[in-house]
């Protein structure tokens, strides 16, 4: 076996992994069940909450404070919680109002890696860019990055966003760790990213040389996304995914757009893939739009309920401000769901032509996100047009056996490089 050939030991990052909503914990997922299935050996090294795995790949947990955890997010930890010198780090940088978990995951992860010597021949991060990476390189480890966007553009958003002063201060200090952010990305030898558009953001926001840069599109695994012919969709059912309550995420504009439509059809009624964040801004938005019997919140589901939940949708909406790549958008179009999205950041780059394998509107604008749910509702052609014909364009371009086999290339151009 030739040495390009060999397979590789690799430790796979991931700061925090939430297995069915959010991108993070579906990458890691995908991805290393599908660098075993190439023959490689796969550990992931994994944050609260932790990722779901193949059975495979082990799992080293690296525990945090768990300071965002679902019960009660934004805890202060007692003193009685502080182990060590990572957890100082982590609720010091908290209590000054900014998000600790790059930094201090990125910390344990090199505090774990240095006692591991020669066990390892490529450390992959996925987007935690903290401190700690540089440190596990001078430990002699090969260190590359995934970076689906720069966060600098999440912090944009928020900022323009922001009702009130205070508002934006705080955003400010939050978001303050982008600055680590740019500065490790710039000093890494080698990144992936997932589009053309992260790829100009990147090497834009966080000044990362081009040169040294990667496009591995993400995937998604067809044969589990499908069309379910047995299940009907509901009348006036739509469904989105929402990982987050923030701006980017466009969650309000499309609660604006569904409040316009449901004066003309009452049993429009959207599901949200995710779960809802009491006194947040979309749960502020269904409550002043009066949607309360209109909207409903699944989470804590497995995969299996989230096809059906497609399936039973007659569309599916990615109202994003900007993405990096939307695997919710490939996920829908797999299920042969006709999907409306939103032009932001590199959803063009995925979803297709505007009426032929997805219907497209600008981001931003409930009217026009209004106007396109008025069209489409009940148009069960869509089906075997739109939504056929993005299930073929996903087949055709994207699975993670893919997204795997260019990964490893990008591992091996590390390795020469060394």
């Amino acid at each position: 076996m030739h040495a390009e050939e060999s397979p590789l030991r690799i430790a796979l990052l991931a700061y925090r992994g939430k297995p069915h909503v959010g991108g993070q914990g579906v990458y890691v997922r995908h991805l290393a069940k599908a660098l075993v299935d190439m023959g490689h050996h796969v550990e992931v090294l994994g944050g609260q909450p932790y990722p779901e795995l193949d059975p495979r790949v082990p799992l080293v947990k690296l525990p945090s404070l768990d300071i965002y955890n679902d019960h009660f997010p934004m805890r202060m930890p007692g003193l009685w919680e502080l182990k060590d010198w990572t957890d100082v780090v982590e609720v010091t940088s908290f209590s000054f109002g900014q998000f600790p978990e790059p930094l201090a995951f990125s910390l344990r992860a090199w505090r774990h890696l240095r006692r591991r010597k020669g066990e390892f021949d490529v450390v992959h991060d996925n987007q935690s860019l903290g401190y700690g990476l540089l440190a596990i390189e001078r430990e002699g480890f090969p260190v590359i990055s995934t970076i689906h966007h720069p966060i600098t553009v999440d912090r944009r958003l928020e900022i323009e966003h922001a009702a009130t002063w205070y508002k934006r201060l705080t955003l400010r200090r939050w978001y303050s760790f982008t600055g680590m952010q740019t500065r490790v990305a710039k000093r890494l030898r080698r990144v992936i990213t997932v589009s053309e558009n992260s790829f100009r953001d990147i090497a834009r926001d966080h000044e990362v040389d081009p040169n040294r840069m990667a496009i591995v599109p993400v995937g998604v695994d067809t044969d589990v996304f499908r069309p379910l012919p047995g299940v009907t969709p509901v009348p006036g059912r739509i469904v989105t995914t929402a990982s987050a309550d923030v701006t980017m995420k466009g969650l309000s504009y499309l609660l604006e757009a569904v409040a316009k439509v449901r004066t003309e059809r009452e049993d429009l009624h959207l599901v949200v893939i995710g779960k809802r964040k009491p006194g947040g801004r979309s749960d502020e938005t269904i409550r002043q739009l009066g949607l309360e019997d209109a909207v409903s919140f699944v989470s804590g589901v497995p995969e299996e309920r989230i096809i059906e939940l497609y399936a039973e949708a007659e569309l599916a909406v990615v109202p994003s401000l900007y993405e990096g790549f939307s695997l919710p958008a490939i996920e829908a179009m797999a299920c042969g769901t006709p999907l409306i999205a939103t032009s932001g950041g590199a959803l063009p780059e995925v979803v297709g032509r505007d009426g032929e394998t997805a219907l497209v509107v600008p981001p931003g604008d409930s009217e026009a996100l209004a106007a396109r749910l008025r069209w489409a509702l009940g148009r069960d052609d869509l089906r075997a047009t739109v939504g056929a014909a993005g299930r073929q364009r996903v087949i055709d371009q994207w699975s993670w056996k893919h997204t795997a086999a260019r990964t490893v290339e990008q591992y091996r151009i590390l390795l020469e490089g060394r």
